[in-house]
């Protein structure tokens, strides 16, 4: 089944205002009765809705509009390239109640135990504190470390699972590059 371009209706508006197709294969383009799209020209439906251009969206091409206005058998077909949508969930900061800010230092203090291999700016991003408190945690000169309980984030809720194991991965990474690194300047200096 063929897809139906976004915002019907508006699209439909001006498909009629700035084409020569036909009522039908607007209406079967736009997923529409061709009754309705004789009163859009009528302008008897769809009053104050603003036309939506299909070739601005990427849903339409010039060429595709004038192959049909030429032949009235030819149907409309939408473009159907897949459009890559990011993820903006990992970009909202998630919002921590006042109760569980003070988890924060401690939720450090566990990763800095378990996952030594994790880097501070790591930590930091993870936890939601600064990279200043990790690297005093990790020296023990934080101003309250005496009271500090090591507490796991993920079961606290800080973060999920998931984002601990792409951190701790990333860190093998990095310690491997590093290696390798070493490696090759060790082999570079002995020749």
């Amino acid at each position: 089944m063929s897809k139906a371009p976004l915002m019907p209706m508006a699209t439909a508006v001006w498909l009629v205002e700035n084409t020569s197709l036909t009522f039908k294969q607007i209406a079967n383009f736009c997923k529409l009765h061709e009754v309705e799209i004789q009163g859009i020209a009528d302008g008897e439906v769809a009053k104050g809705i603003v036309g939506y251009n299909p070739i601005i969206s990427g849903q339409l091409t010039k060429d595709e509009i004038k192959l049909s206005s030429e032949d009235e058998s030819r149907p409309l077909n939408i473009i159907d390239d897949e459009v890559e949508v990011k993820n903006v969930e990992n970009k909202v900061k998630k919002y921590v109640p006042l109760s569980k800010r003070q988890d924060k230092p401690d939720s450090a203090l566990w990763l800095i135990k378990n996952h030594s291999i994790l880097k501070d700016s790591q930590i930091a991003k993870l936890v939601g504190i600064t990279k200043n408190s990790v690297s005093s945690i990790r020296n023990k000169s934080y101003w309250n470390y005496n009271s500090l309980n090591a507490k796991d984030p993920v079961a606290m809720g800080l973060f999920a699972q998931k984002e601990l194991v792409q951190a701790i991965e990333k860190a093998q990474r990095k310690i491997e590059k590093e290696k390798k690194d070493k490696e090759k300047l060790n082999l570079s200096r002995k020749n």
